[in-house]
């Protein structure tokens, strides 16, 4: 079996910075010794993703326009955080009441995923909510206009199988989330 060697980074410049956009430039050596004057890499924040799970069960997604696609999508309660100032944790529980109005008394972790580790620097960490329940309204930003999508645990392969949900982090995350539970569909 051969031997995987990471790549040597030579040098690294930030080639785009905004506050909702960073894009870095490395130079790499390859392990053959080759190199790669121009690797981009998006550089991200992380996001919190939930799986709120209500008492009737019943998993709260949010359906919402996603300009890069062009398509209005139901997924999964999630936002972008820096871990450097704000635990996965606290980010999970703010962006689902932020987005839905629920809340869940505690998160459990199920995961940390890469979505694209070709090209990103971001980690998705995703939590499951226990008995979430409906607390107020949502405190939405400008750019977010949300319904709020109370989906039956037995309808969720139908709806993922039917590609009414198809965004990955959401589609993995209710996998994870059902194995947690014990649920098999």
């Amino acid at each position: 079996m051969k031997e995987l060697k990471k790549w040597k980074q030579l040098r690294s410049r930030l080639v785009f910075d905004n506050q909702w956009c960073k894009v870095r430039q490395d130079e790499i050596q390859l392990p053959t010794g080759q190199i790669i004057d121009d690797f981009f890499v998006n550089v991200r924040p992380d996001i919190a993703l939930v799986v709120p799970v209500t008492p009737q069960q019943e998993i709260v997604f949010v359906r919402q326009y996603r300009h890069g696609v062009g398509e209005i999508l139901l997924e999964l309660p999630a936002g972008a955080f820096h871990p450097e100032t704000e635990k996965a944790e606290a980010a999970a529980a703010r962006e689902m009441t932020e987005e839905t109005g629920y809340h869940c008394p505690n998160l459990i972790k199920l995961a940390t995923l890469y979505d694209n580790p070709v090209k990103d620097t971001n980690a998705i960490h995703i939590f499951l909510g226990k008995d979430a329940k409906n607390s107020g309204q949502q405190i939405l930003d400008i750019t977010e206009e949300i319904e709020v999508v109370l989906v039956p645990i037995h309808a969720l392969l139908e709806k993922i199988t039917q590609g009414e949900i198809c965004v990955s982090g959401s589609v993995a995350a209710v996998f994870l989330a059902l194995n947690h539970l014990k649920i098999s569909l």
